[in-house]
């Protein structure tokens, strides 16, 4: 029988697989679709990725924090509701000027997805398997973008630019769910002598489901 702590980590996995297919798909194409449909230079595409990735920095220590206060799942779902913002936003974007403060949103989305997420794993997680825990987490980030750009251009090609964004957030609903139904919040409960410091005990509502 699967242990508890494992299931909630399958179920965690699952619920972020399908936005690392769908990012995998749109970053196959966004540069692309940037340049053709929306008349940005290559300069300026550069702009707009520094520009995501500056909002990243900013936030990235933020929502960590945040996640310590208010627990991990809130952060998760939060980040999920971003994406689908930010990916029906690039469907609906008709000038290139319109990516910027979106690119601003998708950073801020990225941040509190890393940070929250590897923390939620280890609070799951006993420390003699946190290691394997990360890497199977690695592993779910890599095999969406293994098959997001397979599917990306061909996708694009075939629907069109703004139609893949779109199908993408609708598919973001579908993590969204199931973080919201399935994945629990661990209790940070207060070391014992045969524990490290700062390490974290499952919540005993992972340990009877």
């Amino acid at each position: 029988m699967i242990l508890a702590y494992k299931k909630h980590l399958y179920l965690t996995y699952a619920s972020i697989f399908p936005l690392m297919i769908c990012s995998g798909i749109v970053y196959s194409i966004f540069a692309i679709y940037i340049k053709e449909d929306l008349g940005a230079s290559t300069s300026q595409i550069g702009l707009i990725f520094t520009l995501g990735s500056l909002s990243g920095v900013i936030a990235a220590p933020l929502f960590g924090r945040l996640s310590d206060r208010i627990g991990r799942k809130p952060i998760l779902v939060t980040s999920m509701t971003i994406f689908f913002v930010v990916f029906l936003f690039y469907s609906l974007a008709r000038s290139f000027l319109e990516i910027f403060p979106v690119q601003v949103l998708e950073g801020v989305g990225w941040s509190s997805l890393g940070a929250t997420t590897s923390a939620l794993i280890a609070d799951t997680v006993p420390s003699e398997t946190r290691g394997t825990a990360m890497g199977m987490y690695t592993m779910t980030w890599y095999l969406g973008w293994v098959i997001g750009p397979a599917l990306g251009g061909w996708m694009a090609e075939t629907f069109g630019f703004r139609s893949v964004f779109f199908i993408c957030s609708i598919l973001i609903i579908f993590g969204f769910v199931m973080a919201l139904k399935f994945i629990k919040e661990p209790i940070q409960k207060r070391p014992r002598h045969n524990k490290g410091v700062g390490e974290f005990t499952i919540d005993e509502e992972l340990k009877k489901s």
